[in-house]
Parts: structure tokens; C-alpha cells; sequence
């Protein structure tokens, strides 16, 4: 029953979060936190964490819907910037972080210090979206930390599970462990993209005969990730690794399922992805007041008896973690100039303005909480983990740092911030607009010639064929006239979907009433509701 209690106090902290957050203007990771906090301190029981539980429940879906749904276009442009912040940077981040720590603490053993370092290495462009919600990031911007969280949190962590290795057997050899790596690595992205493609060509001959169950299809995709995760730890490989390659594969077998079913699970992933890091960020508040609890001893692990040295420690890690992000990206982006003119390319401009920006926007979240609660308690002997809660301490403490501090500081530094130019797309989205409004009309005159041939009521067909033939000429005369009539034609666009949504909601209103006043049987306004939900849906977006 007390199980039952918390998990019921976590979500409806959850629900809670997004209402205060909308209220107070607070980033929502933060609002979490403090409600995960009051949870802790009040009768409710405490959560008694499990790491491989944890990592299990909560990193597959993550990882897996990151790697669905990062533009593949976007992230192949900026590849050489990507790579440079999930790899480079995670490297010099492990080991220059790594040595500092253990400087500072010499109590704390190195490969348990090089386990921290690479367990704050990893970013959270969720906690990062929520902080820019009063100052939007610009997309470029925000592909290239979601590229960065998609790829650094399987470096970060691999390297976390290298270093508790060494802990755990005292021995470290480079030649092994980049061998061991390929073997993840390499394994881990052909286990999740044989995973994904395998159950879609499953769903596929099920289809075909039984035809497609929308509810199956969704609860299908819910376990691709932990089947993916699973395999690839049962095989010695990287699960994490597993979960992104099976998400990347999954955004290729978007095409095979119908719109109901594509509708229908996006809502439920959007819930699930909610719920998974409200769930972490609500767990790290509820697990600080007994961090804070436990800070007597945790300081004399570090060597100390004052508990502000603990303080001093995370603000260290803290200022070390934004010195070396911010030498790296000012780095990173003068070798991108460089290139850019030795390809006779007009230089970009980079202003240090921006070099902030993307230091700011190094906020750790969910990944870094769930990878360092994966610490194994005890050693291979029984003992304990040396330092285990000193690293949780100091890790849950880089986390709020990194969110108060980026939710002051980033929203001022994205206030007018200039970016090198992007190509527009609108000619682009023209062309394939045209270009499926055409494929449309042939599709529409050849199935009327189908249907209607040897029929009586060909007329009927011909007539119904032509009206949707001249919404899609229509379509076709807006995209191909002058820039100014183009624009106009959006302008008449947008006022036409603000109409139609009045139209709908009204509409809605109505149905609602009917069948509040037994006009209209409740299934029959269920399924009109839905038509017309769908349809504002559609505009609305």
C-alpha cells in the first residue's frame, strides 16, 4: 500500500508541476524538484531507489523517443558540431573533470571520479526548452543540443560504465576498453535497429491478414525500447545505445501505419515523455532532504567536518563543467569558420553572445540523475561503494546549479540573438505541397474512373471527383503565384483556419449539448466529438 502511495504522490506532483510552473513563471524541472522536496519531508513514504530498476524504467522510452524524433536532415547538417560537443567534449569533460575532482577529493577514488565526471558529461534539452520558454531557443540552436543529448548521453554513460568497472575490478587496460566500446557501440546500434525492424515487419504480416489494431500498435511501440535496452544488456552490449538506434529506425517505418494509429500514439508518447521526466525530476527533490540528511557523514568522506565544503564542491564542479563547455564550443565553432572558408563559403558570424548561449544551454536533467543512481552499492568483496552518496550528492547538486543558473542567465543571453542565417524552407515546403496536391489529383481521377465504371450513378462520381479535383488545383494556383500573391494566399490561409476553429468549437458545443439534454445518444456524440477533435487537431497545428 505504501508503494501504491508514493507512486500516487509522484504523479499527482507531476500534474501539480504544470499548473505551478504555468502560474509562477518557473522553469517546470525546478517546480519538480521543490514538489519532489515537500513530498520527501511530509508522511508520504520515501522512495527506496533500485538503480538497475531505475535505469531500466525510465532511460529506454528517453533515449528512444529522442532518436524518433530528432530531424535526421538537421542533424546531418550540423554533424561535425554535434560530434564535436557528444564526443570531443564529453572526453575532456571526463578526464579533465575527472582529475579535478580527485584533486579536490583525494577520499574519492579516481575511477569513482571519473564515474561523476562522466555522469554530468551528458545534457537535457527538455530542462533546456522548459528554462527558453519565455525566450523561444532558435531551432538551429535547439537541433544542435538535441543532436548533442541524443549522442553525448550514450558516450556519458558508456564512459560511466567503463570507470565503475575499473572500480569494481581494479584494473583498466585503454586497448581492452576501446575494444570493449566498438563491441558496445557497434553491437548496441545493430541490436536496436534489428529489434525495430524485425517487430515492423512483424506488425506488417499481422496487418496484412487480421488488418491493423490501433491499441496493439501503440502498446507495440511502448516496448520496442525496453526490448531493444533489454537484449542488448542480456548480449554485454550497450542498451543505451540500443534504445537510440532503435528509435532512430523507428522514424523510418512511420509511412506502414495509418493515420488513426500515428494520431493515437503521439498523444501517448507525449504522455509518456511527460510523466518519465516529471517522474525523475519529482524523484531528485524527493531524494535531496535525505542527501542533506546524510551531509555529516557524506562531508567527512570528502576529508571535512563542515558541511559547506560540500557547497563548495558542487559549485567547483559547476564552474569547471561551464568553463570547459564554454572553451570547447568558442573551439569547435572557430574550426567550423575555418572550414567554412576553405570551401569558399561566406563566413558565419559567431558572436561570444551565442558561445554562452550554448554554454548556458549545458543544462543537466534526467540522464545524469539516472545514470549516477546506477551506482552499484556494494563492491565486488560486499563492501561498500566508496563515496557512492558523496558522488549522488555532488551530481543532484550540479543538476540544480545548472537549472538555476540557466533559468536566470538563458533566457536574457537568447533575447535577441543572432544566428548565422538558415536557408528558408518555405520554398521547399511549396514545392512538396504542389508536388502532393498534383499526385493527389491523379490518385483522385483514376480511382473515379475505378469506381464508377459500368455504374448507373457515374455521374455522381464524376461530380464528387471534380470538386475535390478543384480544392487541390486551388492549392496548387496559391503555391505558384508571385512572392506577393504567395504571401497574401498565407495570410487567407491563416484567417480561414482562425474561422474554421471557431466554427468547430461551436460545433463541438453544440453536440455537447444535445446530448446533455438527451437530444443525441452519448455514443453518437462520442464519435462526432472525436471527428471534430480531429479536424481542430489538424488546423490548430
Amino acid at each position: 500500500m505504501d508503494t501504491v502511495t508514493t507512486v500516487l504522490s509522484l504523479l499527482v506532483a507531476i500534474v501539480v508541476s504544470g499548473v505551478a510552473a504555468r502560474g509562477t513563471r518557473l522553469p517546470l524541472p525546478l517546480v519538480q524538484v521543490a514538489l519532489g522536496a515537500v513530498i520527501a519531508i511530509s508522511a508520504i513514504p520515501t522512495v527506496e531507489l533500485q538503480p538497475e530498476l531505475f535505469f531500466l524504467l525510465f532511460l529506454p522510452p528517453l533515449l528512444f523517443l529522442d532518436g524518433w524524433r530528432i530531424p535526421k536532415d538537421d542533424l546531418l547538417r550540423d554533424r561535425a558540431t554535434v560530434l564535436e560537443l557528444a564526443i570531443g567534449l564529453v572526453v575532456l569533460t571526463v578526464v579533465g573533470l575527472g582529475f579535478l575532482i580527485h584533486w579536490m577529493i583525494p577520499a574519492m577514488p579516481l575511477p569513482v571520479a571519473f564515474a561523476l565526471a562522466a555522469v554530468v558529461s551528458p545534457t537535457d534539452p527538455i530542462a533546456v526548452s522548459a528554462i527558453a520558454s519565455r525566450a523561444p531557443i532558435p531551432k538551429r540552436l535547439m537541433h544542435i543540443l538535441e543532436g548533442e543529448s541524443l549522442l553525448n548521453d550514450a558516450s556519458g554513460l558508456v564512459c560511466m560504465r567503463f570507470a565503475v568497472a575499473a572500480m569494481l575490478t581494479g584494473a583498466f587496460s585503454l586497448q581492452e576498453a576501446m575494444l570493449t566500446f566498438l563491441w558496445l557501440a557497434i553491437g548496441g546500434v545493430a541490436i536496436g535497429v534489428a529489434v525495430t525492424l524485425g517487430i515492423a515487419r512483424a506488425q506488417r504480416w499481422v496487418t496484412g491478414r487480421f488488418g491493423e489494431d490501433t491499441s496493439s500498435q501503440i502498446v507495440v511501440s511502448l516496448l520496442i525500447p525496453f526490448g531493444a535496452y533489454a537484449l542488448a544488456e542480456h548480449l554485454h552490449c550497450s542498451g543505451i545505445l540500443a534504445a537510440v538506434a532503435a528509435g532512430v529506425a523507428m522514424s523510418f517505418n512511420e509511412q506502414r501505419t495509418l493515420a488513426v494509429t500515428r494520431v493515437r500514439r503521439a498523444g501517448v508518447w507525449d504522455t509518456v515523455q511527460f510523466v518519465a521526466n516529471g517522474v525523475i525530476f519529482v524523484l531528485l527533490g524527493e531524494q535531496m532532504p535525505g542527501l542533506l540528511m546524510r551531509a555529516n557523514e557524506t562531508v567527512r568522506t570528502s576529508g571535512h567536518q563542515e558541511w559547506w565544503w560540500l557547497a563548495i564542491y558542487v559549485l567547483a564542479i559547476s564552474l569547471a563543467l561551464g568553463a570547459m563547455r564554454f572553451v570547447w564550443v568558442w573551439t569547435s565553432l572557430r574550426f567550423t569558420i575555418f572550414h567554412a572558408i576553405r570551401r569558399g563559403e561566406v563566413r558565419p558570424r559567431v558572436s561570444l553572445r551565442l558561445v554562452a548561449a550554448m554554454s548556458l544551454a549545458g543544462v543537466r536533467g534526467a540522464i545524469t540523475l539516472a545514470g549516477v543512481l546506477t551506482l552499484p552499492l556494494t563492491l565486488a568483496d560486499g563492501s561498500a561503494f566508496p563515496a557512492r552518496d558523496l558522488a549522488i550528492f555532488l551530481a543532484a547538486g550540479v543538476i540544480v546549479v545548472s537549472l538555476l543558473v540557466a533559468s536566470v542567465g538563458l533566457p536574457r543571453m537568447l533575447q535577441g540573438l543572432d544566428l548565422p542565417p538558415e536557408p528558408s524552407l518555405l520554398r521547399e515546403l511549396d514545392a512538396a505541397r504542389i508536388a502532393a496536391a498534383e499526385a493527389a489529383i491523379l490518385a483522385i481521377e483514376a480511382t473515379q474512373h475505378r469506381l464508377a465504371e459500368g455504374r448507373a450513378d457515374a455521374d455522381l462520381y464524376a461530380e464528387a471527383s471534380a470538386r475535390l479535383m478543384e480544392s487541390y488545383r486551388s492549392r496548387i494556383l496559391a503555391r505558384q503565384q508571385s512572392p506577393e500573391a504567395t504571401e497574401q494566399s498565407r495570410k487567407f490561409d491563416q484567417i480561414e483556419r482562425q474561422l474554421r476553429l471557431a466554427g468547430l468549437k461551436a460545433e463541438r458545443a453544440e453536440i455537447f449539448r444535445r446530448a446533455r439534454s438527451r437530444e443525441l445518444p452519448e455514443e453518437h456524440a462520442r464519435k462526432l466529438v472525436r471527428e471534430i477533435d480531429l479536424l481542430e487537431a489538424r488546423f490548430a497545428g
